[in-house]
């Protein structure tokens, strides 16, 4: 359906419209409750749309303000209050490109698991361009047990180029370029087996290109979460599905978590309060700030918002997460077409605060 921008005016005009003198010129801290918690405000339009305008040209929020989103108002306190740089020795850390066979019947597919299952490191990338797939899961209905359905994840579809978007974001840390564990080595087990160690906390970022769940997607789960290489068959401690609970184990020292994945910014149950899922884990768990989706990602929009944000980081060293977010969303609305979609690339907003 065509984006309404005369609602998305109207919108910003009742929620932003009586302050606007007081917050031109400011990065925005929001906080919503109820429908507008799962509201990407930077979707809004901050000036009377013309007829017929193009999408690639109309004045987005996105294009002024850099936005952050919290729980509610007592967390700002309590990031505030732990806000200090993390201590981690190393830059960053990737986890992608899971071992998963999709549907196993369709051409596209079995291409897609067969060089999914090449890229075993960043040394072995393709060098054509991979066809990029959403990642989303059908919804199915929940069972009992803390134990994920293998079969059910392993038919989701693969994603090769999760691998590009990791690697590239790793090759972009000088002098020491960051870690990046792909295929059957992004697993539960080594993610437990970081965390346990401590290696995991040694880690200032964190960057998740997978399939996310929420609470119900996944049979066997009763909890949002995060699909990795099932294994071949399930135990208590690997069913190739990091819960929330599970995400909550994990020691972090980070700044910042990635989650470049669908509907991460959801709940922990389908009623609950947005950013009450995988988001409170993460910040349970040790992360200072989230990079989150309001709803299915496309790949292509994944790999250029997550890389732009960290190179923007990168070459301004005096912005923080929230500007760089911004400009790499606004570079890729300039792009126009179906980049310029607000479903393209309105799902990423960033949650939680923390030192730049």
């Amino acid at each position: 359906m065509p984006f309404n921008q005369e609602r998305a005016f109207a919108l910003y005009q009742a929620l932003l419209g009586p302050v606007a003198r007081d917050i031109d010129g400011k990065e925005l801290i929001l906080v919503s409750s109820g429908p507008l918690a799962t509201l990407p405000f930077q979707v809004l339009l901050t000036e009377k749309p013309a007829a017929g305008q193009d999408l690639a040209k109309a004045p987005w929020l996105v294009q002024r303000f850099a936005t952050t989103v919290l729980p509610s108002v007592s967390s700002l306190k309590a990031l505030r209050q732990v806000a200090r740089k993390s201590a981690a020795s190393k830059p960053f850390l990737g986890i992608g490109n899971p071992v998963l066979d999709g549907d196993g019947r369709s051409d596209v597919a079995m291409a897609r698991a067969k060089l999914a299952r090449q890229i075993q490191t960043c040394a072995v990338l393709p060098t054509q361009a991979t066809q990029v797939a959403q990642r989303s899961l059908r919804a199915v209905d929940a069972l009992s047990g803390g134990t994920a359905d293998i079969v059910q994840l392993r038919r989701q579809m693969p994603l090769p180029e999760t691998a590009l978007e990791l690697c590239a974001v790793a090759s972009t840390f000088a002098p020491v370029k960051g870690d990046v564990v792909l295929a059957g080595d992004a697993s539960e087990t080594r993610m437990k087996t970081l965390g346990q160690s401590g290696d995991l906390a040694k880690y200032r970022i964190l960057h998740f290109a997978t399939h996310g769940a929420l609470a119900g997607q996944v049979r066997g789960s009763i909890e949002p979460g995060l699909i990795l290489s099932p294994p071949a068959a399930p135990t208590s401690t690997d069913d190739g599905y990091l819960s929330s609970s599970e995400v909550s184990g994990l020691k972090l020292d980070a700044d910042w978590v990635i989650l470049s994945a669908c509907n991460t910014a959801g709940g922990q149950a389908a009623n609950s309060e947005a950013f009450s899922g995988l988001a409170r884990a993460f910040f349970y768990a040790g992360t200072r700030a989230l990079l989150v989706s309001h709803w299915a990602v496309n790949s292509d929009a994944a790999v250029a918002i997550t890389t732009g944000t960290i190179d923007a980081m990168k070459t301004h060293p005096d912005i923080g997460r929230a500007e760089a977010l911004r400009r790499s969303i606004s570079a890729l609305i300039t792009k126009g077409g179906e980049s310029a979609q607000p479903a393209t690339w309105a799902p990423f907003v960033l949650v939680g605060g923390g030192a730049i």
